[in-house]
């Protein structure tokens, strides 16, 4: 056996070991509390998966991811929430979120109401298929434009972060200062439960944890054969020297956008499982250090790889909820997570999966050299 063929099988061996892990934790677990919360640290690992897609296989480090992240979470929150208790109780023939009517004139009718706070953009959403497709569509429209505008004008490098970066900071104002249409700073709370068939979906029940956990697991296998095409490895050799991949024939903006919209759309679906799990959405999503975190994430698991982007997104996660509620770190959580990031970047810069591999090379290493001398009955080094 070879070399290479023990890298692939040690490869697949961790994604097995890592569905099976996430499909079997609700046997092992019956706390509902930790269940839900492990669910929105996968979806996490989600959005690191979207990050190494971007940043480790296509070279472009987008520092907006939030805003993908966050278009995703908004569109399905306002299908959500006019499915909650509140809105469906207005007295009108149609839904109208609770926070237009606070922010209405006393007196005024519901319907005016509608026509001056700009409901009109909610009526699609009362539907609640059209918030879900929507969650997806949005994100992938809005990276298709960006990154066609981007990748066709060969803009690249460090120029990429500070657009998407200024980007996701627009949108978030824009958000907070539509205030009438999105509530502004208080994003939208109080939303009703996911309902599929008439069987509505608890945050709380392990079906609903299930729903996350088989996407996660969807999304990792799909992008990890995504990469294994021939896309995929062109994908990598215009990361590697665009200009060569040009001089070759290949087209690098075309695959450039077609992975950064991949990207998005799984930001935009992760987005969407958040709220789900969450049960509100918010303009924190849009924040700068939100998807800095993002990078962090992927940086600490391994940039180029997918699945040690999601389980470093898991574990910062994991250890960053554990510091912050243990009366010793409470206020210094923060600085935990920092200074993990500053070593992994100075003793580890592969992360956590270039630190598995090198391990795992040694051990092929020795096996193969370990059965090379067998036949040949040389000694032992």
């Amino acid at each position: 056996m070879t070399r290479n063929t023990l890298f692939r099988l040690g490869d697949w061996g961790i994604y097995a070991l890592f569905i099976v892990i996430v499909l079997g934790l609700p046997l092992m677990m019956d706390d509902v509390f930790w269940l839900n919360r492990i669910a929105k640290y996968l979806v996490y690992g989600m959005l690191g998966i979207a990050i190494a897609l971007s940043w480790g296989y296509a070279g472009i480090l987008n520092l907006g991811q939030g805003l993908f992240f966050g278009l995703g979470a908004y569109m399905v929150a306002m299908s959500l929430k006019l499915q909650s208790y509140t809105s469906m109780q207005q007295g009108s023939d149609r839904p109208v979120p609770d926070f237009m009517l606070w922010n209405a004139e006393p007196g005024a009718p519901t319907e005016l109401c509608c026509i001056v706070k700009g409901s009109w953009l909610w009526l699609p959403f009362q539907a609640q298929w059209f918030g879900m497709v929507m969650a997806i569509a949005v994100p992938v429209i809005v990276a298709l434009i960006l990154s066609s505008a981007i990748f066709r004008l060969r803009v690249s490098g460090v120029y990429v972060a500070i657009i998407t970066l200024a980007l996701v900071l627009l949108v978030r104002l824009l958000i907070i200062d539509a205030q009438p249409v999105t509530n502004g700073f208080n994003g939208l709370t109080d939303l009703g439960w996911l309902t599929v068939a008439g069987i509505e979906f608890d945050p709380y029940m392990v079906s609903t944890y299930y729903i996350v956990a088989v996407s996660t697991c969807a999304v990792l296998l799909l992008t990890r054969w995504l990469v294994s095409t021939r896309a995929g490895l062109i994908l990598q050799s215009t990361r590697d020297d665009p200009n060569r991949a040009r001089y070759l024939g290949y087209d690098v903006a075309a695959y450039q956008v077609f992975f950064f919209t991949v990207s998005a759309g799984i930001a935009g679906f992760a987005g969407m499982l958040y709220v789900i799990a969450a049960e509100f959405a918010s303009p924190s999503f849009l924040d700068i250090t939100f998807s800095i975190s993002m990078v962090v994430w992927a940086a600490v698991g391994g940039r180029s790889s997918l699945i040690g982007a999601a389980i470093g997104a898991i574990l910062i996660n994991t250890i960053e909820a554990t510091a912050s509620e243990t009366e010793m770190f409470q206020e210094a959580w923060k600085l935990i997570i920092g200074v993990i990031f500053v070593l992994v970047v100075l003793y580890m810069p592969r992360g956590l999966a270039g630190l598995a591999q090198d391990l795992a090379g040694r051990i092929a290493d020795a096996r193969v050299g370990g059965k090379q001398r067998a036949r040949t009955g040389a000694p032992a080094e």
